[in-house]
C-alpha cells in the first residue's frame, strides 16, 4: 500500500475508487465504506481512503492506521493534513482538482452525512451532481448501526472514556489496542510485587480511564493472558508519565526492547493508591484471580485468533 500525506505528491491515479471521511478508529461504519471501494478493484480501480486531519487525539495512531489499512487491502491511504489552503477550498474546486484530475475517480462511497470543502457546504447530494457532471458513480452508504445508534468515532470514544472496553470492540470490529517498546522500568515490581512489562503509549494516542484492564499482549508470534494498568503506580511512588504496565501470565521470559501490542479485553477497577505495598499485592491478587476466570469461563466462545486479526 502507498501513502501519502501531501495532496501534491501523490500524481496522477489511473481510475479510482475513493472513500472520504476521517476515519478515526476504523470502526465498523468506516470498514462499511472501505469494503465498497475494495470491491471496486475487479473493475481494476485502485481503492483509495482520503482521510482527513483526525485532530490530536487519536482512537489509532498514524502507524495503526496503515496497518490496518494494508491489512484489508487499500492501494492508497492519502491523509490530508487541514491547512488553511484545504480549509478555504471550496467543495466544488475539491472535487474537480483532486479527485477528478488527481485521482482519475470513477466510484466515489461517503457516508449520508459526510460534509466537506469550505464551511462544510460541500454534501453528498452535491457530489452526486458533480458525479453526473464529470461521469463518476457516487453511491451514498447507509450508516452502521448499533441499535438505534450510529456507529461513529464519538460514539466509540465516548464508550473508550468510559471504560467500556466490551462495547468498544463490538464497535471497532475488534479490541482496543496500545503498541510500544518494552522499556525498563524502576524495577520495584520485579523486586516487591510481579515481573511486569512496561510501554508508554503514543502521546497521540486516546486511552481509557487509568485503571486495571483484562489484556491479551502480543510480542511478535507469541501472546499472553493478563491484566494491564493504565496510569501513574501512586502506591509505588508515582510517575510523571503515563504508562503501560502488564502482568503476564505463565511468562518469564525478558521481553525487554521488544514491540507489545498491549489489547484490552475489559475494565476491571480504577487505579488508586494503596496504603501499602502488600495491599497492593493483595488487590492484584484478586485482579489477577478474575482475570483467570474471564479467560476460563470465555475460552469456548473467543479464539485467539480474533485478537491476531485485529490486532
Amino acid at each position: 500500500m502507498d501513502y501519502q500525506n501531501k495532496i501534491e505528491g501523490i500524481g496522477k491515479i489511473f481510475a479510482s475508487a475513493v472513500t472520504l471521511g476521517k476515519f478515526d478508529g476504523l470502526h465498523l461504519g468506516h470498514q462499511r465504506l472501505i469494503q465498497r471501494i475494495l470491491e471496486q478493484k475487479k473493475r481494476g480501480l485502485k481503492a483509495v481512503v482520503f482521510a482527513f486531519d483526525q485532530g490530536s487525539r487519536t482512537i489509532l495512531t498514524r502507524e495503526e492506521r496503515i496497518q490496518k489499512l494494508e491489512k484489508m487491502g487499500v492501494d492508497l491511504f492519502l491523509e490530508c493534513p487541514l491547512d488553511q489552503k484545504m480549509r478555504h477550498m471550496k467543495p466544488e474546486e475539491f472535487v474537480k482538482k483532486i479527485l477528478v484530475d488527481q485521482l482519475h475517480v470513477s466510484y466515489l462511497a461517503v457516508g449520508r452525512d459526510f460534509h466537506f470543502g469550505y464551511e462544510r457546504k460541500g454534501n453528498p447530494q452535491l457530489l452526486s451532481k458533480m458525479g453526473e457532471q464529470y461521469g463518476f458513480t457516487v453511491e451514498i452508504v447507509p450508516d452502521e448501526m448499533d441499535g438505534r445508534r450510529k456507529i461513529s468515532s464519538t460514539y466509540v470514544r465516548e464508550q473508550l472514556n468510559e471504560g467500556n472496553m466490551e462495547k468498544v470492540a463490538q464497535l471497532l470490529g475488534g479490541y482496543f489496542s496500545t503498541t510500544g517498546e518494552v522499556l525498563h522500568g524502576r524495577g520495584l515490581g520485579h523486586r516487591k510485587l510481579m515481573p511486569t512489562t512496561n510501554l508508554i503509549p503514543p502521546k497521540e494516542k486516546l486511552m481509557p480511564p487509568n485503571g486495571v484492564y483484562i489484556t491479551y499482549s502480543r510480542f511478535g508470534d507469541q501472546s499472553f493472558h493478563g491484566i494491564t494498568n493504565v496510569g501513574y503506580k501512586p502506591t509505588v511512588g508515582g510517575e510523571e508519565f503515563l504508562g503501560v504496565e502488564t502482568y503476564l501470565f505463565q511468562c518469564s521470559q525478558n521481553l525487554y526492547g521488544q514491540k507489545s501490542v498491549v489489547s484490552f479485553l475489559k475494565f476491571l477497577r480504577p487505579e488508586r493508591k494503596f496504603e501499602s505495598l502488600e495491599k497492593l499485592k493483595n488487590q492484584l491478587m484478586q485482579d489477577i484471580q478474575k482475570a483467570q476466570k474471564f479467560f476460563d469461563e470465555h475460552s469456548g466462545s473467543w479464539a485467539v485468533n480474533t485478537f491476531e486479526e485485529n490486532i
